[in-house]
């Protein structure tokens, strides 16, 4: 069978997919608000009974806060579903809306202008007439910069306030795509420079300040989950049509304009913040150094942390090696060494199965709690990047890429969700920042050796630091509950010892 073939039909069954989620998730949530009106009865006659247990709880939930809670999942009924309407007002969920749209607004923008970039950096270095070293030495610079910078942006974000820094990050992206104007090599390393420093804002700003807001608006944390959700589903759709019309003013006005386009969004999204954020800030009375000494001896002493910024540096190194892999990796397959692929169509796929993976997380999140639903999504994504080194058929390959495509989706609603839950909000950005570095540093490491490692190579590479970060969270996971069974009988032999002397 031809593989554009294929492609057509695979497109056409991760349509259908999506629409069967989204129609399903709406079929669910009229059923589970019919159910949740009669169980409302019976619930409010185990209130009484519950009252008195979770006093005896409340103690013990609060010596083990700090740690992977597998057991916590408040608000929840007995078939362990999240019921918001038992904590959401007409007049509440009108605010929360309104809030969570002013966000997904500024926070689509923000990515739209680095999607609307994306496909075009190579293609516009080339055309610039850079060897294939030397546009490399460009993108390593950016990775570089965001590797060294990022240290440094976390804590001056918790100190000097997320609003300030989420109109910074406008300004310098902004530099950064006037800087693809001129054709000079220098000046487009200082654009990498400013652009790796606007990437380390981006995915720690926003976050930061709608987590910020969330909390002092007495929003409940579940709700996050549904932001979280909202953001990765809509960002799909956004990256489609960015790569689309980035495509179409590229071949009417060449391939400078998708960054002039993308300068404008910039300028309109820190206008936007500027005008309708509050401003909220994570330590700003500690010195930035004592913010950063701090933020690194949580991530040592706290197992939560620490074992959510590996998971979090290992697949995202991955995933951003299989951003630079995925067109060579189809390229060299032996059934389409003459064949000229639609990239944008399957791009276009991979988004589509983005949003699918979104609206899974948004389904199994009721059934399975992020730190377990993590474990799945590293052990298929691991299994994913191990196909390519087994297999060197084209569209067995492709659907592996597909299944990925779908797995990111979900990974990323669930991370958010889990830094939401276990990162302090006083060193909330800097934390963010620190699991950039390690990704930073292993994707450099790819790139620099990206001409003496296969294709295979490398996605196998990739397999391996999925798989370690699995085990390590296992791991971690497996302490914490030996942590906490040690702390809740100490707790039990100090409550007998306090009954024994009253």
């Amino acid at each position: 069978m031809d593989f554009l073939f294929q492609f057509l039909i695979t497109s056409l069954i991760c349509g259908g997919l999506q629409f069967y989620i989204h129609s399903k998730k709406k079929n669910n949530t009229t059923t589970t608000n019919n159910n949740n009106n009669n169980n409302n009865n019976n619930n409010n006659n185990n209130n009484n009974n519950n009252n008195n247990n979770n006093n005896n709880n409340n103690n013990n939930n609060n010596k083990n806060s700090t740690l992977l809670d597998i057991g916590r999942n408040e608000e929840s009924n007995e078939n362990g579903e999240i019921d918001k309407s038992n904590f959401l007002t007409e007049n509440e969920e009108k605010q929360f809306k309104k809030f969570q749209n002013k966000y997904l607004l500024t926070y689509l923008l923000a990515m739209a202008s680095d999607w609307l970039q994306g496909p075009y950096v190579y293609v516009l270095y080339e055309s610039y007439g850079f060897t294939k070293q030397e546009i490399a030495i460009l993108f390593i610079f950016g990775f570089l910069s965001s590797l060294i910078f990022g240290m440094a942006v976390g804590p001056v974000i918790d100190k000097y306030g997320r609003k300030r820094m989420g109109i910074l990050f406008g300004i310098l992206y902004g530099l950064s795509c006037l800087t693809k104007v001129i054709n000079n090599f220098s000046i487009l390393l200082i654009g990498r420079l400013l652009g790796g420093i606007a990437t380390s804002l981006l995915f720690s700003v926003f976050e930061s300040w709608m987590i910020s807001e969330h909390n002092s608006r007495g929003f409940k944390e579940e709700l996050l989950s549904s932001t979280f959700y909202k953001s990765s589903l809509l960002n799909g759709l956004v990256a489609i049509g960015s790569g689309l019309f980035a495509s179409e003013v590229a071949n009417r006005w060449g391939y400078v304009s998708p960054f002039l386009w993308a300068f404008s969004l910039l300028v309109t999204c820190s206008i936007i913040i500027a005008t309708q954020w509050n401003e909220n800030y994570g330590d700003s009375s500690s010195p930035l150094l004592t913010t950063l000494k701090t933020s690194i001896q949580s991530l040592i002493n706290d197992p939560a942390i620490i074992s959510l910024g590996t998971v979090q540096s290992l697949f995202e190194a991955s995933m951003y090696t299989f951003v630079f892999m995925w067109t060579p990796t189809l390229l060299e397959s032996s059934d389409l060494l003459n064949v000229q692929l639609p990239f944008g169509l399957i791009f276009a796929t991979f988004m589509v199965c983005v949003m699918i993976g979104s609206s899974i997380f948004n389904l199994f999140q009721k059934i399975l709690k992020p730190e377990i639903l993590i474990q799945y999504i590293l052990l298929l994504s691991s299994i994913c990047f191990i196909i390519p080194f087994f297999f060197n058929n084209s569209f067995i390959i492709y659907l592996s890429f597909l299944f990925f495509e779908i797995l990111c989706g979900c990974y990323f609603p669930c991370v958010g969700t889990l830094r939401s839950k276990y990162i302090p909000e006083s060193i909330r950005a800097t934390v963010m920042n620190l699991f950039r570095v390690p990704l930073n540093l292993l994707v450099v490491t790819i790139l620099v050796n990206i001409e003496r490692i296969s294709s295979q190579g490398i996605f196998l590479t990739c397999s391996i630091w999925l798989t370690i970060a699995l085990i390590y969270y296992k791991i971690s996971i497996s302490k914490s509950q030996e942590l906490i069974k040690s702390n809740l009988h100490n707790i039990l032999k100090l409550q007998n010892s306090l009954y024994k002397v009253t």
